[in-house]
């Protein structure tokens, strides 16, 4: 009977263990075909149409929301692309506004390229806006990785403007 149990109980053990890496295999996969993926095409276009955001070629506008980070480092890599991209402009799914993005020195780092300018570091709303000279402005992150603006046109003068600073 002892060895019944333990026999049972070895067997529940890989019935379980097999079933939640199964589970995690089938999560892994599903990410993958359904975002990363997906998300990787949705990079390509947007870099390959950069110069129709900003003659400088170093602005991006993401078409919709996706994992773009990882996806950047690697595909200007591919695309030879030079300068390298400095920021990415995209609508926040909540709040419908347009966020701008410094985009990191690499995919492991959280250092920015060009973090956006000091002076607009940590300022919100009215008073982001008249010191940036930029109507629509909503905040600028303290470290200069993010900001925001009610709209695109705001957003993508943000970003022209934070290229030149």
């Amino acid at each position: 009977m002892q060895k019944m149990r333990l026999f049972i109980g070895q067997w529940l053990w890989l019935v379980v263990n097999f079933w939640s890496f199964d589970k995690c295999v089938l999560q892994n996969v599903n990410y993958y075909a359904k975002s990363w993926l997906p998300a990787r095409s949705i990079v390509m276009e947007c870099l390959a149409a950069r110069e129709t955001i900003d003659s400088s070629g170093e602005i991006i506008k993401l078409n919709r929301s996706c994992p773009w980070k990882f996806h950047i480092h690697e595909l200007e890599e591919e695309m030879k692309i030079n300068p390298s991209i400095k920021y990415v402009l995209y609508q926040d799914d909540r709040s419908e506004k347009w966020r701008l993005q410094a985009v990191a020195i690499s995919p492991a780092r959280f250092e920015s390229r060009k973090p956006l300018p000091y002076l607009w570091r940590g300022l919100e709303n009215d008073r982001l806006s008249e010191v940036a000279g930029i109507p629509g402005c909503t905040f600028v992150h303290m470290s200069g990785f993010i900001g925001g603006n009610q709209s695109y046109d705001g957003a993508l003068a943000m970003a022209k403007a934070s290229l030149k600073a």
